[in-house]
């Protein structure tokens, strides 16, 4: 840990209260299945089991009264609270003090040994006094399916089991001595008085029968081999450059939001955080979006994370095999999503109204998908010197690149998913251009293709399109839209794919008008026209980290480190990210740890390093087109 890392968990400790938290006050534990947000209070205030998608044991998040937690902290009040990862893992440990009466610390890991199918669906929970005493409290309090079923808790000889109407069982191990009471608003509380050298362990497990002896569960077992698991996978880490840390708590998060029997990737392990306070742009990301997951896995290729990327593209080939398609976005097990529906008895976090689950995007069209899976797939393949793509994954994939080229002329709704009509988008045109680049490339892995011709030049007139209908000659500038005015960070990505030397004076004049019409103090909102949805929204990281690396594509690495670091900063104590952020406040805004966020600073930390090492060779000119750089 460095020292600005040190001083900026300092000073982001917490008065532990009753009061709800706050999106950037939390840390994330998994276990390749699922994600259990932990506050730095000592509450589990989000948990959905088995999985990613299941329906929410532990929602406190959406709603303080109905939605259910799983706190541990010092009892009445009046501590302060601190929170850290073990370095290298996703163990994480909150550390509560009092003045003059001592240090309690709480581990919180989910066991895994990084097999897919081991997981065991444990939470484990370590309490420690290193110095002083404390009076401990211990609420179990789960509500299951969303806080719409009658949970029951009941006593045990070694705990407490949590009984639901639809089947759903958790129970609750605890150290002996242990002695847990009903609460006439929900669950079961516990007091105990903890000295130093003192331990007390609880363990959450799914679908147990009965909660067992502590030694059963084998607790210090579990911690070694989870904390040695992480610490080998983040060892594989190539990247070593000034941004280390950054990267690779972006790395271990990407990891974290995977989905280990299948290898999709959700975009967010939660839903309904709101991008505004009070707002109604709440929506429900526990899914896979194909081009998200393929951003995330040229991210992690990037710093030297192969297998993982091997592990999606498996799960889009099954995926389009299954469906005889590629839907924009699919359950983590290859399912259609489910309908949007609004929860409407629980209040939102902070108010936000409404709460939902599914989402409507499902049914939108949308034609960006391939191209950052062909270009994620074509990196794949550079990086590990070939021969690891599978003939099946592009049997499958070169269908859906001529069913690309079918729909290139159609208008779509585009990566921001507006819920208005379909338009033109300049991206989404973009992307189908960039899945024919590396479509042909990938195809000279494979002996060639008879579609090569027919592809070049789609291609070319893809090309030409996006030069004519995509640029507006008033301003000099490219647009978001054919036939359009105004500007789209999505804008960024023509040099950074690219489309255009990133010194082309059109280039320029785009990267000058979307600083000027999109910054909003150190950040930058992602387009500025009525999208459908009447509400507000904060600044966008991912187009910020975009932004970084097309600035330093642009030679102007001064400026590029800059926006970097005002875009890092807007982490919270642990270095998570969340979707947006209030740019005034610099506050965490949506659904968190966001994955778009976390590849974004990885992306944008490895084009920064290249550059300056070039700059400290006397490379002047940077490189434009993405061959020209050996990692990237």
């Amino acid at each position: 840990m460095d020292l600005y890392t040190a001083s900026r968990r300092i000073a982001q400790s917490f008065q532990v209260d009753r009061e709800p938290l706050g999106i950037g006050n939390y840390g994330v534990i998994g276990e390749g299945n699922t994600c259990a947000l932990v506050g730095i209070n000592g509450s589990i205030d989000w948990l959905c089991l088995p999985k990613f998608d299941s329906p929410s044991v532990f929602g406190a998040m959406l709603d303080d009264r109905r939605g259910g937690r799983f706190q541990v902290c010092p009892a009445n009040g009046g501590s302060e609270s601190l929170q850290a990862y073990d370095d290298g893992t996703n163990v994480l440990q909150t550390l509560f003090r009092r003045e003059g009466q001592g240090v309690l610390v709480l581990t919180d890991y989910m066991p895994w040994n990084g097999n897919p199918r081991s997981a065991v669906h444990e939470l484990h929970r370590l309490l420690e006094v290193r110095e002083g005493s404390f009076e401990v409290e211990i609420i179990f309090d789960p509500r299951f399916d969303y806080g719409r079923s009658e949970t029951l808790v009941e006593f045990a000889e070694e705990g407490l089991i949590a009984l639901g109407e639809n089947g759903e069982r958790l129970t609750l191990s605890a150290s002996s001595g242990t002695r847990f009471e009903m609460r006439p608003d929900g669950g079961a509380v516990a007091h105990v008085e903890l000295r130093a050298g003192q331990r007390l362990w609880l363990i959450a497990s799914w679908h147990s029968k009965r909660p067992e002896k502590i030694a059963a569960h084998r607790p210090f077992d579990h911690l070694r081999a989870t904390r040695s698991y992480w610490r080998k996978w983040n060892h594989r880490m190539h990247y070593d450059g000034p941004w280390r840390h950054d990267v690779q708590r972006s790395a271990l998060m990407l990891k974290i939001l995977q989905y280990a029997p299948t290898g999709a990737v959700v975009a967010a392990p939660t839903t309904s955080l709101p991008v505004v306070p009070n707002g109604q742009r709440n929506w429900d990301y526990r899914y896979s979006w194909v081009r998200d997951s393929a951003m995330s896995m040229r991210a992690m290729n990037l710093i030297g994370y192969p297998e993982e990327a091997v592990a999606f593209f498996r799960f889009v080939r099954d995926t389009v095999v299954q469906r005889d398609r590629l839907d924009l976005m699919v359950t983590i097990d290859g399912q259609p999503v489910p309908e949007e529906e609004i929860l409407d008895h629980l209040s939102g976090h902070g108010g936000a109204f409404p709460v939902r689950i599914g989402n409507a995007a499902r049914h939108q069209i949308q034609h960006d998908i391939i191209g950052p899976l062909l270009d994620a797939a074509y990196l794949h393949e550079q990086s590990q010197s070939g021969g690891t793509l599978s003939l099946a994954f592009w049997q499958e994939i070169r269908k859906l690149v001529n069913n690309a080229v079918e729909t290139a002329d159609q208008p779509d709704h585009g990566i921001w998913e507006p819920r208005n009509h379909p338009t033109h988008n300049v991206h989404s045109k973009l992307m189908t251009w960039l899945a024919l680049d590396r479509a042909l490339a990938i195809a000279q892995l494979f002996g060639g293709d008879r579609n090569e011709a027919s592809w070049s030049a789609q291609r070319d007139r893809l090309l030409g399109s996006i030069l004519s209908r995509g640029y507006d000659e008033e301003s000099g500038t490219f647009v978001g839209q054919f036939g359009g005015k105004s500007v789209d960070a999505t804008l960024l990505l023509l040099p950074i794919y690219g489309f255009l030397p990133a010194g082309d004076p059109r280039i320029q004049r785009t990267i000058k008008r979307i600083c000027d019409e999109l910054t909003d103090g150190r950040f930058i909102r992602r387009y500025a026209e009525h999208d459908g949805i009447d509400a507000d929204e904060g600044g966008f990281l991912l187009c910020g980290f975009w932004l970084s690396e097309a600035l330093a594509l642009s030679g102007r690495l001064d400026e590029a480190l800059e926006v970097f670091h005002n875009h890092v900063s807007a982490a919270n104590h642990l270095g998570l990210l969340s979707e947006e952020v209030d740019p005034s406040t610099a506050k965490p805004l949506g659904n968190s740890p966001q994955a778009f966020s976390h590849l974004g600073l990885i992306q944008a930390a490895s084009r920064l390093d290249l550059a300056l090492k070039l700059r400290d060779e006397g490379i002047d000119d940077p490189p434009y087109l993405p061959s020209d750089f050996p990692t990237l």
